[in-house]
């Protein structure tokens, strides 16, 4: 499914790099695994490639998606009568997701929160992590422009 080079988006960690395709033994069974180099948090990964299609390892988004995901950021309603709580229930479920869209959406809605009021140290903490992970993947994309990925600040 994925090439070593090929630069993935690993939900809740970013985006990385697929460093290797390496093949371990075990006593019972040879396994593949996906060497994986996370840029946000520096770290390697290794997942079994049996496991790769369920932990939402996905592509990096395409250019011609990122346009609509840009128009919802700049455009789309935030819900506000949630309690915080709520809030960071239904955001940590986004994150979770790994898709970009959904990852946008926490950073517009949080982002629009904080010029309102002071965000509490857990939201605060959301913010920081979703935003390090929108912005490492949107420079990866190819073909994004300094002006588009400014759009999301």
């Amino acid at each position: 499914m994925f090439q070593v080079g090929d630069n993935i988006v690993y939900p809740m960690h970013g985006v990385g790099v697929i460093e290797a395709i390496e093949e371990k033994e075990f006593p019972d069974e040879k396994q593949q695994y996906y060497v994986i180099k996370m840029s946000v948090s520096n770290m390697q990964v290794m997942i079994p490639a049996c496991k790769i299609m369920n932990s939402k390892i996905r592509p990096v988004t395409e250019l011609l998606a990122l346009k609509q995901i840009m128009h919802d950021f700049q455009n789309g309603e935030s819900e506000t009568l949630l309690t915080w709580k709520e809030r960071y229930k239904v955001n940590t479920d986004k994150l979770k997701t790994g898709e970009i869209r959904e990852g946008a959406e926490v950073v517009r809605d949080l982002m629009r929160m904080k010029k309102e009021k002071t965000l509490n140290a857990s939201e605060k903490k959301m913010l920081e992590n979703a935003y390090g992970f929108l912005i490492s993947e949107l420079e990866v994309i190819k073909g994004i422009t300094e002006t588009q990925i400014k759009s999301f600040c």
